[in-house]
């Protein structure tokens, strides 16, 4: 029997777990989770036969050892920073690894290692990066095997509420880790467009929205993230023009969201002063000058630029900022204490269901003549627990810990999913569950 090790049980893997458990039997698999919570593991395998959930500590470095000593391959759904501890181990002793994430600095370092043990570091095989990934290169491999050139790709993706469920003003609540949508953008972002170089500064990154539409579901916004230009030359597209990753929000979050940015509140770079006596409106306050006569309200919307009666004023009104709700958090950084207040307000409820949205745009050049292939896929959750985040996460983790285990992937060091032998099979399945782009192709109209 073949042993998987899986080493997390966090949001983003009960559709994993699931597939896992699915083809557990005809694979001949047991499948060992770890976490520091068994209950939680306990819940998510529901007593399956070829389950087992472990106790872990990440950082007890003889269990870690031990553990992945024993298993055929490992699967890290750990926080990032962590995925280097599993990584020296796994080629340590050999073993394949497999994780959502993105290669690390630390991780990167070890490629040499791992093809001298013969062993593969997968790494962002997940949604975002991975699934991105996957479908961008189907495409642009197709556009190039024409004889096309490239001369601009755009990508976007979001986590969002699935429309039935929208139902506050923010038309937003939290379907991944809350810290990291809190803390998002704190590097700020670099693009490329028409052969300039972009690089937008945090407190102006959510000033920088472009808009687009999406059949059947109607308008939204995009904000840059991250570095769009290391992608570069992992999609061969080393000499394009114009290159852009970007968020998916609805219309006028960045908007709103930019007034907290510009206030100070997801600062995460020192502790407050005794905080866990901070309400609500204490927090706020203390950003704030010292004005004797004037309400909160006034002074907030003086400080922002914005009227009292406004639509954003509203929507920080409707999250509670105003409140003398107590945020009881001791040595909390702004962005900690604007997370709790924020996961009161953006919580999925047990009824809802959240949407994932991706989005891409291919400009080429064919015959002297510009085309343009938009390519889009949404996935809505099935409920709160295999959420449409978990599936689009967990299902290409566990497709490609099958085909590693089964030889269809033999490849050795570090690898993210942009090799055919790679995208081709694993998009080929996913499709099964529902996870399909839909590609429109036309001729580009120059914007003006």
């Amino acid at each position: 029997m073949r042993k998987i090790l899986l080493i997390g049980a966090g949001l983003s893997t009960p559709s994993l777990i699931k597939y896992l458990l699915d083809n557990a039997e005809k694979e001949n698999w047991e499948v060992i989770i770890a976490d520091v919570n068994t209950d939680l593991i306990n819940e998510r395998i529901q007593g399956h036969p070829r389950a087992k959930a472990l106790k872990m500590d990440i950082f007890n470095d003889e269990q870690r050892a031990n553990e992945i000593r024993h298993a055929d391959i490992v699967i890290s759904m750990l926080p990032a920073r962590f995925h280097h501890l599993v990584a020296k181990c796994c080629i340590r002793f050999g073993k394949d690894m497999v994780t959502a994430s993105y290669v690390s600095g630390e991780v990167k370092e070890m490629n040499e290692a791992a093809k001298e043990k013969g062993i593969i570091l997968l790494n962002e095989i997940g949604l975002d990066p991975g699934i991105d990934h996957m479908s961008a290169m189907r495409v642009i491999d197709e556009i190039k095997a024409s004889g096309a050139e490239m001369v601009s790709f755009r990508s976007s993706t979001g986590g969002l509420v699935a429309p039935r469920y929208d139902n506050n003003p923010w038309n937003y609540k939290f379907t991944w880790n809350p810290r990291n949508v809190v803390v998002a953008g704190q590097g700020g972002a670099v693009f490329i467009r028409k052969g300039m170089y972009k690089h937008i500064p945090y407190h102006r990154l959510f000033m920088r929205t472009d808009r687009i539409f999406i059949d059947g579901y109607g308008e939204f916004e995009v904000y840059p993230n991250r570095d769009s230009l290391k992608y570069r030359e992992a999609y061969g597209l080393d000499d394009i023009p114009t290159m852009f990753r970007g968020t998916i929000r609805r219309p006028g979050f960045a908007r709103t969201w930019n007034l907290l940015v510009q206030l100070g509140l997801t600062d995460d770079s020192f502790v407050m002063e005794k905080s866990e006596e901070l309400s609500n409106r204490d927090f706020v306050r203390t950003f704030l000058r010292y004005e004797r006569n004037i309400s909160l309200e006034k002074q907030l919307a003086r400080y922002l630029n914005i009227s009292e009666d406004s639509h954003d004023m509203y929507k920080l009104r409707w999250l509670g900022l105003l409140d003398d709700t107590k945020l009881k958090l001791k040595n909390a950084t702004p962005a900690q204490l604007l997370q709790k207040i924020l996961e009161r307000k953006w919580q999925l409820e047990p009824e809802d269901r959240d949407m994932i949205v991706m989005r891409h745009q291919f400009i080429f050049r064919k015959d002297e003549k510009l085309k343009e292939i938009i390519s889009t896929m949404v996935v809505e959750g099935k409920d709160n627990v295999h959420t449409a985040m978990a599936q689009t996460v967990g299902l290409p983790v566990g497709i490609a810990t099958k085909m590693i285990l089964n030889g269809e992937i033999v490849a050795t060091g570090i690898h993210i999913p942009t090799s055919k032998l790679i995208y081709q099979p694993v998009l080929k399945e996913l499709e099964e569950y529902g996870i399909v782009f839909s590609e429109k192709e036309g001729d580009y109209i120059i914007q003006s």
